[in-house]
């Protein structure tokens, strides 16, 4: 079986094992190429329209309700030639959904359930289908799990549902068949491109979801290969050497960020999916992890070890990274500013997490419209972002402070920003709050522009300075 090499990294985080009890899903969106243009955008409620949604990558058509709730989604701008690929968002009852990460499922399985590549469920539409008719994270398994019971999976997917109290995490491996856990309150999770769920408890309905005679189905097809327990990885899951250099050493990095005391081999097949720290876990380790690139070890491409080390693994940040998010809850914050979605457009090394309220419906026109392609006025977020990346990886060595030195800046103005802005929304109406965030947020977008472009002249007219073109004469001549 072809391995797609569209691929991401997934980060989940119960709300007990947050400095501030928010829970955090969080995933890098990363694409076939460096450039797949992206925007984002709100899409309005509707009432009384019963409707469908149509996949432009295959022929999956799916009968959508009458109703639906507002939801934001970061489409592909080429979206009749590269599907639309909404990828992450909140919708208005304040759940969120990032989908996918892409995972496989070995062949023993997928003879005996193949995926219903001609007309079933696939990323492009999956978004569209689900988020605006779900109240809840745990709603978000169900409902999608009747879709794929209906419809089929196209693919191999792996789906996020978040809320204040609950992150889930949903595997859809064959045509009709998938588990979800509920990540534990307090612990967290990291994974890449490989089935991650091990061993599943059917008598734990609170904790575990899956499909509809998926035991049965184990067990008339003789597919899991261990004597004891019921472990979906071992079951669906593949591992060949393509998982050791491709998907294994992401999920040990992010243990290695979040538990640096903890031996662990990136070559291992069985590194948990769950673990527990001896900390609290931050916005900021959780951003640490999507950016890297295996700092401080001999596999980083921008480090120093030998030019076999350093091609060794994929990175966690690419440069076909076309949007990296945090989607959080704070429930220190009142309801209707409680969800933020931290997005970054560029490569996550060297662009920030900029917070989008779920609740701020009015997007501004620099995310709200992107070019096909790039435009020099920089007026489009996605590509003043990514043209900024460009620039810094192009001169690192001389360029990496200035941008860290950004980076933090930036950091610490968005969190004196949420800070500010979220409390004032108390007692006000739905609509008065939704205004207001919106408002704000132009403005945080505009301040973020002016830093980001003196930024980048500084850094260009660094660049002119480093060109070897230079000539100097000796003055003794």
């Amino acid at each position: 079986m072809k391995k797609n090499l569209s691929a991401c990294t997934t980060v989940l985080v119960g709300k007990d094992a947050t400095i501030d009890g928010s829970t955090m899903a969080a995933r890098n969106d990363d694409t076939f190429g460096p450039l797949t243009p992206q925007r984002f955008v709100t899409y309005p409620a509707y009432h009384n329209h019963p409707n469908q949604v149509k996949a432009y990558l295959n022929k999956c058509v799916v009968d959508r309700p009458a109703d639906g709730y507002r939801y934001q989604g970061t489409p592909n701008v080429n979206y009749k030639t590269e599907g639309v690929f909404d990828e992450s968002g909140f919708n208005e009852k304040n759940v969120g959904m990032s989908a996918t990460e892409s995972v496989y499922a070995n062949e023993r399985v997928l003879a005996c359930d193949p995926l219903n590549t001609e007309s079933g469920i696939n990323e492009d539409l999956i978004v569209a289908a689900t988020l605006p008719f779900i109240d809840s994270a745990k709603n978000g398994v169900e409902y999608l799990g009747k879709l794929i019971s209906k419809y089929g999976s196209a693919e191999g997917n792996g789906v996020i549902f978040s809320d204040k109290n609950d992150v889930w995490y949903m595997e859809i491996v064959t045509g009709h068949h998938w588990v979800a856990q509920r990540i534990p309150d307090d612990a967290y999770a990291v994974t890449g491109n490989r089935v991650a769920i091990q061993q599943v408890d059917f008598n734990d309905p609170e904790n575990f979801m899956w499909s509809d005679g998926i035991q049965e189905f184990v067990e008339k097809n003789h597919l899991n290969p261990d004597k004891y327990g019921w472990d979906f990885r071992h079951i669906f899951g593949t591992a060949d050497v393509f998982d050791q250099h491709y998907n294994t050493p992401r999920q040990w990095y992010g243990h290695k960020v979040l538990n640096p005391s903890v031996e662990q081999d990136p070559l291992d097949f069985d590194l948990p999916f769950i673990m527990r720290t001896n900390h609290r876990i931050t916005l900021a380790d959780v951003q640490k992890i999507l950016s890297s690139h295996y700092q401080g070890t001999p596999y980083d491409p921008l480090g120093h070890g030998t030019d076999e080390e350093k091609h060794l693994f994929r990175p966690i940040s690419l440069n076909r990274t076309q949007n990296s998010h945090v989607l959080q809850v704070r429930n220190d914050l009142p309801e209707a500013a409680s969800t933020i979605m931290w997005m970054s457009f560029g490569i996550p090394t060297f662009t920030p997490y900029v917070p989008f309220f779920g609740n701020a419906d009015d997007v501004d026109v620099s995310y709200r419209e992107t070019p096909k392609k790039l435009n020099m006025d920089l007026k489009s977020a996605y590509w003043m972002y990514r043209a900024l990346s460009m620039i810094v990886e192009a001169h690192h060595a001389e360029f990496a402070q200035d941008d860290l030195n950004y980076l933090k800046d930036s950091r610490e103005y968005f969190y004196r920003w949420v800070n500010e802005v979220a409390p004032k929304v108390e007692g006000m109406s739905d609509k008065d709050a939704c205004a207001y965030l919106s408002a704000e947020t132009h403005k945080m977008v505009a301040e973020m522009a002016k830093r980001t472009k003196e930024l980048m002249s500084k850094l260009i007219m660094h660049g002119l300075e480093l060109s070897k073109l230079t000539f100097i004469m000796d003055k003794n001549l």
